[in-house]
């Protein structure tokens, strides 16, 4: 009789980094490592989170996948350096979580932006023709003033999607919602304060998760090696990652900006310093 094939489980902390704007590119990045990590068996993730947040649908798209794996995997959530709106609402998806004293956090809510240039093109002598199949096709339109109509839709969006925060964040935590409504109004706090708000557990270094995670998993935490789920590079990308390593300040600052442009006119779980 053949029995079937078992993989091992894998003796090792798997890690994931997420770290700056929160977009369509992180989302197909964590949810292929989130993948690796459900079929290379491993026991728990470490999730180190250093970021202000991104869209909407992109951090509920992950923090969905890591409630999916959870049931599984133990997962330890450990705030970097800011881990702020939708990187708060990602680390919801985790059994435990450590911030550092200073972390930066909080930034609790939704914001969405428009562009109004009605006057710098009249300036010019712009003007645009609009043809629309409804009196809301055009809304967020650059080249003029939102109605008090369209003001109450884009309210109306934005309550709803809050709402949502709201609610992720009491489960998680377990916290009555009008207690995280006390604290989730925009504001950004420390790590240290995100204790005694309920919002994380503990306060520690990365290495600190770490071993706590060894631990939750039943494993040696001196011993136990962790593994980072990353895309491999091709041989050509190293070469020009390493080459390239003096402009990554104008890497960042284009990164930012074609988050911004694509971005525009939706809701977005970022903290805006």
């Amino acid at each position: 009789m053949i029995w079937p094939f078992k993989p091992r489980t894998t003796k090792k902390i798997a890690r994931i980094e997420i770290t700056g704007a929160i977009a369509a590119d992180t989302r197909k990045r964590v949810l292929k490592a989130i993948e690796t990590v459900k079929e290379k068996k491993f026991p728990v993730l470490l999730l180190r989170i250093d970021s202000p947040g991104g869209t909407v649908g992109d951090s509920q798209e992950i923090y969905y996948a890591l409630k999916r794996l959870a049931e599984k995997v133990k997962i330890v959530a450990s705030f970097g350096n800011i881990s702020a709106s939708g990187g708060v609402y990602i680390g919801m998806g985790a059994d435990k979580i450590v911030a550092n004293p200073g972390t930066i956090t909080g930034s609790i809510g939704v914001i969405l932006r428009g562009n109004n240039l009605e006057r710098l093109l009249e300036k010019v002598g712009v003007s645009f023709q609009t043809i629309k199949s409804g009196p809301y096709k055009d809304i967020l339109a650059f080249d003029r003033q939102l109605t008090s109509e369209e003001e109450n839709i884009l309210q109306q969006l934005i309550d709803t999607s809050y709402q949502q925060f709201v609610k992720t964040i009491a489960e998680a935590r377990s916290i009555e919602e009008d207690t995280v409504k006390s604290f989730a109004d925009g504001r950004i706090f420390t790590g240290e304060q995100a204790l005694e708000l309920g919002v994380v557990d503990r306060l520690g270094t990365e290495e600190d998760a770490r071993l706590w995670a060894a631990e939750l998993a039943g494993l040696d935490p001196e011993k136990t090696e962790c593994q980072t789920i990353e895309e491999p590079k091709s041989l050509i990308n190293r070469v020009l990652s390493s080459r390239n390593q003096n402009k990554s300040q104008l890497k960042i600052a284009m990164n930012w900006l074609e988050f911004e442009l694509a971005t525009n006119g939706q809701p977005l779980w970022l903290y805006r310093p």
